[in-house]
């Protein structure tokens, strides 16, 4: 399991203290409880602005439902080819939306570029019945390789979505390890830079089974937004009954300083292993590591002596030699340092 994802991990402690600290008593159900009342304020708080906040258990039901309530029938959302809404989710956002579309755009290094999307845009005729027309554009920070959107990148892009009438859609999965690598505020790196809508991830920083969806209420969209997320919650299964343990798990990322170390923890030993790797003869890095995910080309023989040493690792299905490895929250820096001696003797044996 080392270096497989951020999903293997165990829950982190203050986490787990959260979920026992709420273990108390009854509660009101379907989030009607105190402590998923305080989530608008929190977040708030930790957002510097007003926002509604949704609790759900995983990032796809975040994402599938923010651009469901973007994009109804018979709307499009843009996206990266690569990104997670289109290659990972089963197509979870058109099944949630009814019947919207996901229009893809390439780009180096899994990011967005404005002007493509602009010329996008140019190009479809607004009027034309036999066309879906774009109502959101959808940017995952961290990206699906490992990199980051700068401040400016997304502003870029928010300017093309807000000149015409799209909403923007942030999908977080990585928020917090994007922000440790900026080195920016919460607000900085969503609604000051024009996001409106952000799926903030929760579970791969060190939390159970809690994602968010983040609607900013300054944003234009915000009301028909909110409006459509609470109706499309319930018919997805996604307002549970025992709410105040997801609640408790989020307020407990935004409460603590929590989020920010994890992330920080898991950018940094995903640095140091990038770094070991692209040292090795054969061993290419393919992407930037800007945040917790590390791409290398590594060819079938060093694969083979990791394994040989006791560790597997599995190549991406679109490239027999590609790997990707994912730090987290508790990846332990002598277990880093392991791995790359193993790496050292498995390419020296392949040479």
């Amino acid at each position: 399991m080392l270096f497989r994802s951020d999903n293997v991990t165990a829950v982190c402690p203050e986490v787990i203290e959260a979920i026992l600290a709420v273990n108390q008593g009854d509660a009101a159900p379907y989030g009607a409880d105190e402590v998923t009342a305080k989530l608008d304020s929190a977040f708030g708080a930790y957002f510097e602005a007003p926002v509604h906040v949704h609790p759900v258990a995983t990032g796809i039901a975040a994402n599938a439902l923010s651009l469901a309530a973007a994009m109804p029938p018979p709307g499009a959302a843009l996206c990266h080819v690569n990104a997670h809404v289109n290659t990972s989710e089963s197509g979870a956002p058109e099944f949630f939306s009814g019947g919207g579309k996901l229009i893809t755009l390439d780009g180096a290094h899994g990011k967005l570029d404005p002007a493509a999307i602009e010329r996008l845009l140019a190009s479809l005729p607004p009027d034309r019945l036999q066309s879906a027309p774009p109502t959101v554009v959808t940017l995952t920070q961290g990206t699906e390789a490992g990199t980051v959107y700068a401040l400016d990148q997304i502003a870029a892009i928010a300017g093309v979505c807000h000149a015409r009438g799209l909403v923007l859609h942030m999908d977080g999965a990585r928020f917090e390890n994007a922000r440790a690598r900026l080195g920016c505020t919460p607000a900085e790196l969503s609604w000051r830079a024009g996001v409106d809508i952000l799926s903030y991830g929760a579970t791969k920083n060190g939390a159970m089974c809690a994602d968010a969806v983040v609607i900013f209420r300054a944003s234009p969209h915000a009301e028909r937004l909110n409006r459509f997320m609470g109706q499309r919650r319930l018919r997805a299964g996604q307002v549970f009954s025992k709410m105040r343990y997801l609640s408790a798990q989020l307020l407990a990322m935004v409460e603590t300083g929590v989020a920010a170390r994890n992330a920080a923890h898991a950018n940094a030993t995903a640095a140091r292993l990038a770094a070991g790797l692209g040292a090795l003869p054969g061993v290419r890095l393919i992407h930037p590591t800007e945040i917790n995910e590390v791409f290398v080309h590594m060819p079938e023989p060093i694969r083979a002596g990791l394994a040989a040493c006791g560790f597997p690792v599995r190549p991406r299905p679109e490239d027999p030699n590609l790997v990707r490895f994912v730090t987290a929250w508790n990846t332990r820096a002598e277990d880093v340092e392991a791995f790359l001696r193993a790496a050292a003797r498995a390419t020296a044996a392949a040479a």
